[in-house]
């Protein structure tokens, strides 16, 4: 497979996992893997979109003339796939290198606190009050997303990051560095592109992958 094993909670490598079946973490224990692969291309991806079996993976849409996919992953269970993340990046006049996150999950399974770099699984509980920061489209829907504090972060995180609902998931954003929030201004339309099939082909694929 073109695909690695890792905790979806942080950064150990998993030993045992196998497709479909759980991996031991040193600090989580037995946990359903996140396959990331070694290095981003079109092979791997459509390998990680065979493990998501239909479960939302999001790109921002269209990218960029000089944006890329740089790095992206799938958390599966023994039944069925709980979590996606897709990175992207490119450079904006303002902010240099940028790089942007999308995270899908079912509650509970971590993933968007580890992209985001909190010790947490879910946003905390400051998030979700008052007016939403930006909104983005999915299809037909208008998502508000709400930003997370990243003050309790492990190590010294330059990234700003939002957390709302889409289709009763999760939905996190997370920008590097910091400033690049300013990009989420303007409406996003986020794409699912699980059922893309061969159109995936002319996306572009290219490390070196972020830091999550």
């Amino acid at each position: 497979m073109s695909l690695a094993a890792w905790c979806p909670r942080d950064r150990e490598p998993l030993g045992g996992a196998d497709d479909g079946q759980p991996g031991e973490c040193p600090t989580h224990g037995a946990v359903a893997p996140l396959w990331r692969p070694r290095e981003a291309s079109y092979d791997s991806f459509t390998a990680q979109l065979r493990l998501a079996d239909g479960f939302p993976t999001y790109l921002p849409w269209p990218l960029g003339s000089d944006w890329r996919v740089s790095d992206f992953g799938v958390v599966r269970g023994e039944r069925a796939a709980t979590a996606t993340v897709t990175s992207c990046s490119g450079t904006t006049d303002l902010d240099g290198p940028v790089d942007v996150l999308v995270i899908a999950e079912e509650a509970g399974v971590g993933l968007g606190g580890r992209c985001a770099g909190l010790v947490g699984s879910d946003p905390g509980r400051e998030f979700g009050h008052g007016t939403p920061a930006v909104r983005v489209r999915i299809r037909s829907q208008s998502v508000p997303l709400w930003p997370v504090s990243t003050s309790a972060a492990r190590g010294d995180l330059d990234r700003s990051v939002f957390a709302g609902e889409a289709e009763g998931r999760w939905l996190w954003i997370v920008l590097l560095p910091a400033s690049a929030m300013l990009l989420l201004q303007d409406e996003w339309l986020l794409k699912d592109v699980s059922g893309s099939g061969p159109y995936l082909v002319e996306l572009p694929f290219a490390g070196p992958a972020p830091a999550w």
